[in-house]
């Protein structure tokens, strides 16, 4: 452990040599590919370690592998991943899965939505905003990769609850608000990805070639894997850029962090390291045994021995699958056949045994991955460590001046981005509590809706911000939370809004009723006082009104009637008018 933490600290002197203050950089990466209501996918579970890997070899300081994320995994994740971008310069998140656009908004898919109604996919699905709120906090620069324009099969089958619900082919064109925010999709909006016939898909395998050279600006390592996603594709697939970034040059890998070609090497073992990394991203059972055969002894050798028996575990355990399942098959067909019994008997035992084969193969595996998985986080400890004491030198040499600087900041007790503003007055509109705009501007109609929305739902969400636990709590709310107000000319039928239509001749009136055209007063009273007689019941009953009508009575009688009473009282002739008020208990 002396020879590993000295090596450590030597090769992080090496890396940020030239460098006074070395950048913090963090990627989540995520890879969707056992989908329980769809067909497998195969390479974005691969195509998620490639990248981790690249990562990791290009010295990101955190970079954490979720593969397989149901949707509370996955909002979990990005809510983690939050806290990370936080004190980090540069923040990326990296998507291979389905991806799906409906009206205008990109969702990523996790692998336990079921999407029968076009309206599931608020809440078994993840919205891009919901993703760039987590890269929002960042410094210098947000990369959101997204290799997740696939043909969707949850499109094909999706029920519209609206007709005029739109549900794009792959995802929808997107500008980030957010300055020196870039979003790359695989393939441009519209149009869908292809998944290749290797184990990884066209745009990843191009994206891990570029996007990690040293000092090289993101603009132009996403325009060569344009170039070489067309190529290998014959001009079917062309990835596509979105948002924007100033005059700068802006890269992944800061071009101090690599060693010199023609220069001294600082590091007895950078071609060790180098080696192994390349090993890594190949990720095969043949590219480590080269580097083993090359470098049989040391601490690489050891890490490269433990990823060599992950890849034949896994290998051993693709092979007990497929026999299992040959043996199974065998079994069925012999019974649907009518074999005999001792052979019926014998395929059954054979199938047996070969799953139990195949069960044990899975557990070697697992274990097999755990140890390689246990020794890649050794070596990423150790380098953490060895940054560590390199900072505290760094501190100690710093003037006051500079020491005061370097304090950390005080603890945001929320993030507060007009992404999430955004992300919140759509979620606020799709539960029909938003009546305004949604453009990422939080003032008072949105502070009104979000009130409306406490009001009816039964909540006390703060109301003066925009904040992600009020997003969350309003995408758990499936249809709508508000009642339906309506402006004139419109009524409420069902959560739509329907446009009044009166029949011809007939106009619609102030109180949203249809009433006949150019109709006199007269023709104007409710039907129920229109038609109806009112007749003295006897002589007195007029002479009551007389009284009334002379001593000032009627008037006080007429103020507390109102609204269409008042109106058909006002209509009639004085001496039903007369006759109707005497009978009003305040007369």
């Amino acid at each position: 452990m002396g020879a590993l933490r000295w090596f450590s600290l030597f090769f992080f002197i090496w890396l940020t040599c030239g460098s006074a203050h070395a950048e913090r950089r963090v990627a989540l990466v995520i890879g969707n590919s056992a989908y329980e209501k769809v067909a497998r996918l195969g390479n974005p579970s691969s195509d998620a370690a490639l990248v981790a890997e690249t990562l990791k070899a290009a010295g990101f300081d955190l970079v954490d592998l979720r593969r397989d994320l149901k949707v509370a995994d996955m909002r979990r994740a990005l809510r983690d991943f939050i806290e990370q971008s936080r004190d980090a310069e540069v923040a990326v998140v990296y998507y291979a899965g389905h991806g799906i656009e409906v009206d205008g908004v990109n969702y990523l898919i996790p692998i336990d939505a079921v999407l029968e109604r076009d309206t599931d996919i608020y809440d078994e699905a993840m919205s891009l905003d919901r993703v760039l709120v987590a890269i929002e906090p960042a410094k210098k620069l947000r990369l959101v990769v997204l290799d997740a324009c696939r043909d969707s099969p949850f499109s094909k089958v999706m029920k519209r609850t609206l007709a005029s619900r739109a549900i794009g082919r792959g995802l929808a064109k997107v500008e980030p608000s957010s300055p020196n925010t870039l979003i790359a999709f695989a393939s441009k909006a519209g149009s869908t990805a292809l998944d290749g016939d290797g184990k990884n898909s066209p745009f990843t395998a191009a994206m891990v070639h570029h996007v990690t050279k040293p000092g090289l600006d993101l603009r132009k390592a996403f325009g060569y894997v344009r170039d070489e996603v067309l190529k290998s594709t014959a001009n079917r697939q062309e990835p596509y850029l979105y948002g924007s970034l100033g005059g700068d040059d802006l890269s992944l890998v800061p071009a101090a962090a690599a060693p010199s070609p023609t220069g001294p090497q600082a590091d007895p073992q950078t071609a060790i390291r180098r080696d192994y990394e390349l090993a890594l991203q190949l990720g095969t059972h043949d590219g480590w045994e080269a580097f083993l055969s090359q470098y049989p002894d040391g601490f690489y050798a050891n890490l490269a021995r433990a990823h060599a028996k992950k890849i034949a575990a896994e290998e051993a355990r693709a092979a007990a699958a497929e026999k299992a399942r040959l043996a199974e098959q065998e079994r069925v067909r012999l019974a649907a056949e009518g074999a005999r019994q001792f052979e019926i008997e014998k395929a059954a035992a054979a199938a047996k045994a070969a799953e139990e084969a195949r069960i044990a193969a899975e557990k070697v595996k697992q274990i097999e991955h755990d140890k390689a998985a246990a020794a890649e986080r050794a070596r990423l400890t150790a380098q953490e460590n060895a940054a560590r004491e390199l900072a505290i030198r760094e501190k100690a040499s710093r003037e006051k001046n500079q020491q005061v600087a370097a304090l950390p900041p005080p603890v945001e007790t929320e993030q507060i981005s007009a992404d999430t503003a955004r992300a919140l007055q759509a979620e606020l509109r799709r539960v029909g509590c938003n009546v305004g705009v949604v453009d990422g501007v939080w003032g008072e109609p949105s502070q009104k809706a979000l009130d409306l929305f406490n009001k009816h739902a039964g909540m006390k969400l703060n109301v003066s911000v925009a904040t992600t636990d009020a997003l969350d709590a309003v995408k758990n709310k499936g249809g709508r939370i508000c009642p339906l107000i309506c402006e004139n000319g419109y009524r409420a039928e069902g959560d739509r809004c329907t446009k009044i239509s009166c029949r011809k001749g007939h106009v619609l009136n102030d109180e949203n009723e249809c009433e006949k055209k150019g109709a006199s007063p007269e023709a104007k009273k409710k039907p129920e006082m229109q038609h109806r007689e009112v007749r003295p019941s006897s002589s007195s009953a007029v002479t009551r009104a007389d009284a009334a009508l002379s001593n000032g009575t009627y008037q006080k009688c007429m103020g507390p009637i109102t609204g269409c009473y008042a109106r058909a009282v006002q209509q009639m002739d004085p001496q039903r008018a007369k006759i109707w008020c005497s009978r009003q208990p305040t007369c």
